[in-house]
């Protein structure tokens, strides 16, 4: 059979040629653009970065099904397109997890002359609580009555999570509304302190009040990690108050031997077999020292201790996992 182009007139055989031409040209022209963009440092295929963000954040949802509550996620990596985003404006309550901001807060005041670390505060018998919650410095001094530096008071509160440690705390800094107006003033928004460890003992609707959006978290930790508001040596102190000395069991407990990380994280009591709160907030640096910062909140959850705390867990190796990839 003869070919179907042999049967076309001349200038119809002409034509088809010159389009097939240019169209050959045209995908030429567009594979080199790509390769040009990708060689600039940016995604050859953007299309590929979103299913790969889509897929991240799916993975996240189908984690946080497992919590049986309500689950809040953010992430950050500087340079990237990285998104773990999952209702990230969220008002979770963050429970001890603003022992960090309340830190960071006295810090400040140390830099502006008003506190020091080595400064004594009395620890008053009205700093106690009746009944008993969790205070080393209780534990250690039940009468009250003693002096504590300011700096002990500081690596009580961040590193071991001591209640009235945390309180005596904020009776210095000048209450919680202190500690909310400096950190909006860094330019971080969707923190909220209404009370402090007495009266969240007192009221367990009080723990509502003190919240912190996920993407707000994310904020505070980016700019400790990448332009922080204090000095070098107090970021370095504060660092290394919220390095665990033993493995945890959330943001950290997957992620490889030896990562470096730095957190805080928040728990409340469980009522009725709910549990308000269950957080870890965290800066995590990466085999080639960029720094992930990721904050996980699950709150009003109905899963056992165990199944909150791996939820918090897979979701940062999910997280860890797309960060080491992204560049």
């Amino acid at each position: 059979m003869t070919p179907y182009y042999r049967k076309m007139s001349s200038p119809l055989l002409s034509q088809r040629r010159t389009t097939l031409v240019s169209g050959a040209v045209s995908v030429l022209l567009l594979l080199t653009s790509q390769r040009a963009i990708c060689s600039n440092g940016l995604p050859l295929d953007t299309t590929v970065v979103e299913a790969s963000e889509s897929s991240l954040r799916q993975t996240i949802r189908e984690i946080a099904a497992d919590a049986h509550g309500k689950v809040s996620v953010a992430c950050s990596l500087p340079g990237s397109s990285l998104n773990c985003d999952l209702d990230p404006h969220a008002h979770p309550p963050m429970q001890s997890v603003f022992k960090f901001p309340l830190a960071l807060t006295i810090l400040h005041q140390i830099e502006q002359g008003t506190l020091s670390l080595d400064q004594p505060i009395r620890f008053l018998p009205s700093d106690r609580f009746v009944p008993h919650a969790y205070s080393p410095l209780q534990d250690k001094y039940p009468d009250a009555g003693v002096d504590i530096p300011v700096r002990e008071l500081l690596r009580l509160s961040v590193s071991l999570s001591d209640n009235v440690a945390a309180d005596i705390l904020l009776r210095i800094a000048g209450g919680p509304k202190v500690v909310d107006t400096y950190i909006a003033s860094l330019g971080v928004t969707g923190f909220h302190l209404m009370d402090g460890e007495h009266e969240l003992h007192r009221d367990v609707k009080a723990q509502y009040r003190n919240w912190f959006e996920p993407a707000g978290a994310i904020q505070l930790l980016r700019r400790i990690a990448d332009n922080s508001p204090i000095s070098k040596e107090h970021t370095a102190l504060l660092l290394e108050w919220m390095q665990p000395t033993s493995r945890m069991k959330r943001i950290q407990r997957d992620l490889p031997e030896g990562t470096r990380i730095a957190h805080k994280s928040g728990t409340s009591d469980v009522d009725k077999g709910v549990a308000h709160a269950t957080n870890d907030i965290g800066i995590v640096t990466l085999p080639d020292g960029r720094q992930l910062a990721i904050a996980v909140f699950i709150t009003d959850a109905t899963a056992d201790e165990a199944t909150r705390e791996s939820v918090i867990a897979r979701i940062a190796r999910a997280a860890y996992d797309a960060a080491a990839k992204s560049h």
